[in-house]
């Protein structure tokens, strides 16, 4: 029989991204339309430990799905990483009346509710959270599709002055471990080339991509990088090629944190909605330690170890052959 659950706690955890505002809302609102309690848990883990709970109705998510970043805050929590600190936040929440979780965030947030589920066996539902896309069991992650679009209108405004003035422009984009970001928007902004941490190009091979588009007559050429690419980032990739092209007048963009923010897309809206229904959904069936995710256009769940383990991200090929390829 699937366990009797009268309040659900929701929390944030990690780097905030477009659409978990959305998120909570679905599973707030998925709760308190089946007559299930919620409560909301401030700060993620710390929030546990430091007793930072606020209970939560309907209107406590009212106006909140255009927004950006997470009303429920987030922050790192080292305590949280001790069995010590874990059983402090099991006795709060408890004390709080919570017989279940939905976290939404990352890897790392994963990890803490696998462990904190497996040492206390409280239910715990993982929602996928992170702009960087790079999450093992679902197709798109929320605040992906946001920060893309906030690349592409930056890149396109760069790419305005760059025509103006023949300036080469190196675009550095969030993606200290994954390419997604900077692969899906030098697609979408017509970059002339795309580094990133998967395909490890080299600076040689990147300066003749860059020939290849100066004997093309090109007026313009916008590189983008991922942070974590191999050669150190926008500055010493510009740095190293500068000498090659005297005729450019050649700049650096890094765009930093704005990609995490602004209103979340359509896309982002409806995707959080899904998964915090889902969440809330598994919860009721009686299922644990599942991460909601969507496949295809189906939301789907896996085991969230599996999730966890499985670090083999792969960038689809096709799409790099496309950049390459548009990139002429």
């Amino acid at each position: 029989m699937a366990r009797k659950i009268n309040r659900i706690g929701v929390f944030t955890s990690g780097g905030d991204a477009p659409g978990m505002n959305a998120c909570i809302r679905a599973v707030v609102r998925t709760a308190l339309y089946n007559d299930l309690k919620v409560t909301g848990i401030l700060q993620g883990y710390q929030g546990m430990i430091s007793n930072q709970f606020i209970d939560m109705n309907s209107r406590s998510v009212s106006n909140i799905i255009q927004l950006g970043g997470t009303i429920l805050k987030t922050a790192r929590c080292a305590d949280f990483r001790t069995p010590e600190g874990r059983k402090l936040a099991y006795e709060n929440i408890k004390a709080e009346g919570i017989d279940a979780l939905v976290g939404i965030g990352g890897d790392g947030t994963f990890t803490g509710i696998e462990v904190f589920s497996r040492e206390f066996d409280i239910p715990v539902i993982g929602i996928p959270g992170t702009i960087d896309n790079d999450l093992y069991g679902s197709d798109f992650t929320l605040g992906f599709d946001t920060a893309c679009n906030t690349v592409i209108e930056a890149i396109d405004k760069i790419r305005d002055t760059a025509a103006s003035h023949d300036r080469l422009f190196f675009v550095e984009v969030m993606g200290r471990d994954s390419g997604c970001i900077a692969l899906n928007s030098g697609i979408a902004g017509g970059a002339e080339a795309i580094l990133m941490p998967e395909t490890g190009t080299a600076i040689d091979d990147l300066i003749g991509q860059l020939e290849k588009a100066a004997d093309g007559k090109k007026t313009s050429t916008i590189v983008i990088i991922a942070e974590g690419e191999m050669n150190g980032g926008a500055y010493n990739v510009a740095k190293r090629v500068k000498s090659k092209f005297d005729f450019y007048d050649t700049k650096v963009t890094i765009l930093g944190h704005l990609q995490r923010g602004g209103a979340p897309s359509s896309f982002d809206r409806v995707l959080a909605s899904r998964l915090g229904f889902a969440a809330v959904n598994l919860l009721l069936a009686g299922k644990s330690r599942r991460v909601v995710g969507l496949r295809g256009n189906k939301i789907s769940d896996i085991n969230i170890e599996e999730s966890i383990n499985n670090k083999a991200f792969k960038l689809a090929d096709d799409m790099i052959e496309l950049s390459n390829v548009l990139a002429i």
